[in-house]
Parts: structure tokens; sequence; C-alpha cells
């Protein structure tokens, strides 16, 4: 990860819904002191940790969250994709 990150931090994510792959949304996450490796920092969101990683696309705001969103999920006539 390119991008270091502080406790406290407020932090954008793009979350895929479990359960239906091409629905996603833009969720506001915190970033906090990893509660089972108190060395490392989590994203917490939902009531749940998650590790930082590649795996998260992490934005420092939510317009930047939004724009990859629209790039990723809308199709150019303005509708989702999926």
């Amino acid at each position: 990860m390119e991008q270091k990150y502080s406790k406290g931090d407020i932090v954008y994510v793009l979350i895929r819904n479990p359960h239906v792959q091409d629905v996603a949304n833009v969720q506001q996450a915190a970033i906090v002191q990893h509660p089972e490796q108190p060395n490392k920092l989590a994203l917490f969101s939902h009531e749940n940790y998650y590790p930082l990683s590649n795996d998260f696309a992490i934005f420092s705001t939510e317009a930047a969250a939004e724009l990859a969103y629209e790039e990723a999920f809308v199709m150019d006539d303005g509708e989702k994709d999926g």
C-alpha cells in the first residue's frame, strides 16, 4: 500500500455486497488500531474490522470514492452496470 494512514483518519471505501457481486456502494470507515494486533491498523466500518490491504479501494475523500464508483459501476448512459 502506497499511502500511509494514521489512527483516527476517516476514509471512504468501495464495498461490494457479498451476496450480489455487481452491487457496491461508498462507505465511510475509520482507521483504527487493530483489536487483535496492537501494532497494526485496520479499517473499521459497520461494526467490523478489516485489515488494511490492497484488496480495498481506499480514498481520503468521499468525492474521490464517488468518482471511482462512477467509473467502475456506472455505464456511459448513466445506468448501473450489471
